[in-house]
């Protein structure tokens, strides 16, 4: 008995990932080559489909490719330490924190700008002095 296959249409329908983004990812290894039919059409199985579930699930998290590739690889050796893995996802987590304390900067000076306009001309406006000249900025990290 042979596993059920699929048309890309269909895996990009159970996955939730797009048609070209399955070619990206063939094309830049994270997902193998399937085989193809007699009309050269590419068949997915399950195992593909797991694989593109993975990697949509990494990139909607904000996982970098390169990441996704190292995760993968470790997940094919079901039995070794997760220590690698954890130390992948510690260090994306830093970044979501450090991308996370510039956007509240960033809200704040956008904030202090709104808070401080006049409402008047725009020759006295705040949001356009402060756009003009930086030095009028509070925080240095937007």
């Amino acid at each position: 008995m042979s596993a059920r296959v699929i048309s890309i249409g269909e895996a990009a329908r159970q996955t939730g990932v797009k048609v070209p983004t399955i070619r990206f990812y063939e094309q830049i290894g994270l997902l193998p080559s399937p085989p193809r039919s007699d009309g050269n059409r590419r068949q997915f199985d399950e195992k593909d489909l797991s694989r593109l579930s993975f990697i949509r699930h990494a990139r909607e998290l904000g996982f970098e490719v390169g990441d996704i590739r190292e995760l993968l690889a470790l997940s094919e050796a079901p039995q070794s330490s997760c220590h690698e893995a954890d130390s992948i996802a510690w260090r994306h987590l830093r970044e979501v924190e450090a991308r996370i304390a510039k956007l509240q900067a960033l809200r704040g000076e956008l904030q202090r700008m709104v808070d401080e306009c006049g409402h008047g001309k725009v020759c006295e406006c705040q949001v356009i002095q402060v756009l003009t000249d930086h030095a009028r900025c509070r925080n240095e990290t937007h």
